[in-house]
């Protein structure tokens, strides 16, 4: 303490560190303090609830089971599915609340699974160098300080002393902190140099939160096109809000905002994308198929039945997520995300 007050007054001697060393002390530092943040934030995705959090990651901590409490799309799927039974199976939105109910369950067995995979993959890893091998680079680092004093008490002893008895003893002294300094400071550039294992470790364990997501998503978005394709084979389910949404300027419900093509999700014999950007840029028409029934929601669509095959085309000007569409003499707008263009 005493030596480190005069080291602060400028009245002592102070050993510095190396670069290296300095350098290698920043950047664990910086994992460390990089490593929490990404580590609160997925906590907070994956769970937004604090309470329910504390419970379920430290149950994952402690390798129990987790209660399996219902998550809110659960809880809602829940809920239609007994709704859609009090008002009848054989009614049209009775029947169409129960298969949402069991749409939302599913998605909400995905997140689930999205939800474990993340915590065992992608937090507990961060967790693990949070509470291990950091902490061990805490301890040598604070060991490190201790023996750098020493030896600058050492060195200033050393100074002082006036008879040759005295420097003798002063500097075998001195010997003796400086290896021990050395050694510990060898000590701690290895455990620093390991936060690169720890970078090439987190950037796989980033990879596999990516790919949880990924695959959370494409089956969420999956469940959500066949369920459009069930409530779009029962004609009476949207006909009722088409006349007062086309009057009002607004969507009808049956129209799919994502513009994706239902190929990018199972591979098929049609284009996908590009060749939709392909026949965007030019003036000619393609077969397409259509992928499932979509009822039109004003007099400028065209109705369409699953498996069908229209002509479509591109016209100037016209929304990037719809094409015009011709059966026959029957020509309207119609929406991408239900076709896959043919070769």
């Amino acid at each position: 303490e005493r030596h480190l007050s005069e080291e602060k007054l400028g009245q002592a001697e102070k050993t510095e560190l190396d670069a290296h060393l300095e350098n290698l002390l920043c950047r664990a530092e910086c994992t460390k303090q990089n490593t929490e943040r990404i580590m609160k934030q997925t906590e907070v995705l994956l769970q937004p609830n604090p309470n329910v959090r504390i419970e379920e990651f430290l149950y994952e901590k402690l390798e129990k089971k987790v209660p399996t409490r219902m998550n809110n799309h659960e809880v809602l799927g829940q809920s239609m599915i007994e709704s859609g039974s009090e008002f009848g199976p054989g009614t049209a939105y009775g029947n169409a609340l129960i298969k949402c109910g069991e749409t939302e369950k599913q998605i909400g067995g995905a997140e689930r699974e999205f939800i474990q995979s993340s915590a065992i993959n992608f937090l507990t890893p961060f967790r693990n160098f949070l509470e291990g091998d950091f902490k061990t680079i805490l301890k040598e680092r604070k060991l490190l300080q201790v023996k750098r004093l020493d030896l600058d008490a050492a060195k200033t002893r050393l100074k002082k002393a006036r008879v040759p008895d005295a420097r003798a003893v002063a500097e075998q002294d001195l010997r003796m902190t400086q290896s021990e300094f050395d050694r510990q400071a060898e000590i701690t550039r290895l455990l620093l140099e390991g936060v690169s294992s720890t970078h090439a470790h987190h950037l796989r364990c980033l990879t596999d939160f990516v790919e949880a997501q990924t695959t959370y998503y494409a089956q969420s978005y999956q469940y959500m096109v066949d369920l459009q394709k069930q409530l779009g084979s029962f004609p009476s389910t949207f006909s009722s809000n088409n006349n007062q949404s086309s009057s009002s300027g607004g969507a009808s419900i049956s129209v799919p905002t994502i513009p994706l093509s239902a190929s990018m999700l199972s591979p098929s014999p049609g284009l996908g994308l590009s060749g939709f950007h392909e026949l965007r840029n030019s003036s000619g028409s393609r077969k397409a198929r259509v992928l499932y029934d979509y009822d039109a929601a004003g007099s400028s669509e065209l109705s369409l039945l699953a498996d069908e095959v229209i002509m479509v085309s591109s016209v100037p000007g016209m929304d990037s997520d719809w094409l015009m569409g011709e059966r026959g003499t029957q020509k309207g707008k119609v929406p991408i995300t239900y076709l896959e263009l043919l070769n």
